[in-house]
């Protein structure tokens, strides 16, 4: 029997960490191969915020081709086939029903998901599979105790998804986050980078013409970019729907003394 590790997640997008772990894991005699099982849409993430489930599938295929094991360590589009949203355990009957003759699963999740899984769909069937759980910073893997397998030596994830798309947004470099074939895609495709945020943050808005924080989050992107005539439309736009929103008035009263340092004379008023 071939033992897989099943590591679900959105890989939103797969960086360094995940790699990291994956390679631990195989590294250590803990299974045969570690899948990387891409979620199309998770249930616990707005669908907005998630790019492209192809992207994803496709950058996971070239971080695991880079990866010190590049035949042991491979991604899945299982959940792709699958209802949406993806439950774990409908993943995992699945699996077994369909492979399982001549596999053996057992799963990867982090310390933060030990947390909530008892709010997952059937937690307690999951965890009739063998359950390995890594270390993430400030969360301990409390729970479930002889239920899971602690790896108490297996590599920290400093930094999440999260933070490599907040970079990118913001313009700054994430070669130590992303695997250079990654870094390449991501450019390649534009992914979450400042203009694309703003022209969803722009069908948004078109949806909801009322909602400030929309409105503020684009005229910071804007501002971020050095474009003060559209950041200072989104900022009065914002004000005009509260007057008192205390971030919009802050970055238009920012954006004024930009202006009028800039634009001097009656030729720019």
């Amino acid at each position: 029997m071939k033992r897989v590790m099943l590591y679900f997640g959105s890989f939103n997008p797969v960086h360094r960490g995940h790699i990291a772990l994956a390679e631990y894991v195989v590294g250590q005699g803990l299974c045969d191969e570690a899948v990387l099982v891409v979620s199309p849409q998770s249930p616990y993430k707005q669908a907005a915020e998630l790019a492209p489930e192809m992207d994803r599938f496709e950058m996971a295929e070239i971080a695991c081709a880079a990866s010190k094991y590049p035949d042991r360590i491979k991604p899945s589009v299982v959940e792709f086939l699958l209802p949406k949203p993806s439950y774990t355990i409908d993943t995992l009957r699945y699996l077994k029903e369909n492979f399982g003759s001549g596999m053996q699963f057992s799963i990867l999740m982090g310390s933060d998901q030990i947390a909530r899984l008892a709010g997952w769909k059937e937690y307690e069937q999951i965890l009739e599979y063998p359950v390995y759980v890594y270390p993430r910073r400030g969360e301990p893997a409390e729970g479930f105790e002889g239920r899971i397998t602690p790896l108490t030596d297996a590599p920290l994830q400093d930094f999440a998804s999260t933070d490599v798309r907040d970079r990118i947004g913001r313009g700054e470099d994430v070669a130590a986050m992303l695997d250079e074939g990654v870094a390449a895609y991501i450019r390649r495709k534009g992914l979450w980078s400042p203009a694309t945020r703003i022209a969803a943050l722009g069908a948004q808005i078109a949806a909801e013409p009322g909602n400030t924080a929309l409105l503020v989050e684009r005229g910071k992107l804007h501002y971020r970019m050095g474009e003060w005539g559209p950041a200072l439309n989104d900022f009065n736009a914002a004000l005009r729907i509260d007057d008192t929103h205390v971030e919009a008035k802050e970055f238009a009263r920012m954006v004024q003394e930009i202006l009028e340092f800039r634009y001097k004379d009656i030729y720019n008023p």
